[in-house]
């Protein structure tokens, strides 16, 4: 096995290591996601957990954190009517592909309970969806610097050793 021929198994040796560890390195940093607070009163407390296509909205009791057993609930965002979804374990799902934007929006959450209507009015900001190519660019632009710079120590080791052979 010439000198050239181990220098490139070392480097893809080497590329494969560190394509693995990104993956590790990336796995270790995913952001949990804690409920965002929206709205409350002297009697109920909302808030919300975001996920990639919705809004997880929990309603409870402010004294002791029981989650609402209701079903009347309706949201409106900015004015416009939104529909929800109950949820098994007492959230309810929003929808927010068309919400997401600059700046805050207004929530008016409508909740009927205790034989009471109580009107909750609370702001979010719902942060821009960027495109999943820019992400994986962002993520790995370290791997793809590497990779370069590998590739030029290569040609020029193969420029090198051609040069001093002849």
């Amino acid at each position: 096995m010439n000198t050239v021929s181990r220098f490139v198994l070392w480097i893809a040796l080497a590329a494969a290591a560190l394509a693995h560890g990104s993956r590790v390195w990336s796995a270790d940093t995913t952001p949990v996601a804690t409920p965002i607070p929206i709205a409350h009163s002297a009697l109920l407390t909302i808030d919300a957990t975001e996920t990639e296509d919705s809004l997880a909205l929990r309603i409870r009791h402010a004294a002791n954190q029981t989650p609402i057993d209701s079903k009347d609930v309706t949201v409106s965002v900015d004015g416009k009517s939104e529909t929800v979804t109950a949820q098994a374990d007492g959230t309810l799902l929003l929808p927010i592909k068309d919400l997401r934007g600059d700046g805050e929006r207004q929530f008016d959450i409508v909740v009927a309970h205790d034989g009471i209507r109580e009107i909750l009015s609370g702001k979010l900001a719902l942060p821009k969806v960027s495109s999943t190519t820019s992400d994986l660019w962002r993520d790995h632009k370290q791997i793809a610097w590497w990779i370069l710079n590998i590739a030029i120590v290569l040609i020029a080791a193969i420029l090198f050793s051609r040069r001093t052979s002849s």
